[in-house]
C-alpha cells in the first residue's frame, strides 16, 4: 500500500509541476493582452477567457497523458485496458467503474481522482484571476487622467 501511495504522489507532485509551468505561462501571454487597449473590451475579454480556457485544458489532458504512462509502466490496469480512456475517467472522476486497476494497485484511481480534483480548482482559480486582472487592467485604461 505505501508503494502505491508513494507512485501515486510522484505522478501528482510532477502534474502539479506541469500545472504551475501551465499557470505561468496562462498568466505571462494573457498579462500583453490584457494590456494593450482594445476597441472592442467586451471582445478582448472573451478572447483572453477561451485562449486561457483552451491553454488550461492542454494542460490537464498533458496531465491525464502522463497518469496513462503511469498506468502503463506499473501495469496498474488489466491488459488490452484503454490506458488513457481509463486515466480521463479516474482524473475527471467521472469514474464509470467499467476499468478497475489490478488488486496490487488500486489506490492509483482514486489518487489521480483527488489529483484532478485539485488541478481543476487550480484552473478555476487561475480562470477567474485572469478575468478579474483582465477587467481591472481594461478599466484602468479607459480611466481619465
Amino acid at each position: 500500500m505505501l508503494f502505491q501511495i508513494l507512485m501515486g504522489s510522484a505522478v501528482s507532485a510532477i502534474n502539479i509541476a506541469i500545472h504551475s509551468l501551465i499557470t505561468v505561462a496562462v498568466m505571462g501571454l494573457l498579462r500583453n493582452a490584457a494590456l494593450s487597449a482594445a476597441a472592442r473590451p467586451g471582445l478582448q475579454l472573451a478572447g483572453v477567457m477561451i485562449v486561457a480556457a483552451l491553454v488550461l485544458m492542454l494542460g490537464h489532458t498533458l496531465e491525464i497523458v502522463l497518469w496513462a504512462l503511469a498506468y502503463w509502466l506499473l501495469r496498474a490496469a488489466p491488459p488490452g485496458s484503454d490506458l488513457l480512456y481509463f486515466a480521463f475517467v479516474n482524473y475527471t472522476t467521472l469514474g464509470y467503474g467499467d476499468v478497475i486497476p489490478v488488486k496490487a494497485w488500486l489506490l492509483l484511481g482514486p489518487m489521480a481522482a483527488m489529483n484532478g480534483i485539485l488541478m481543476f480548482g487550480w484552473s478555476t482559480a487561475v480562470l477567474f484571476e485572469v478575468l478579474q486582472k483582465t477587467v481591472d487592467r481594461q478599466a484602468s485604461l479607459v480611466k481619465p487622467k
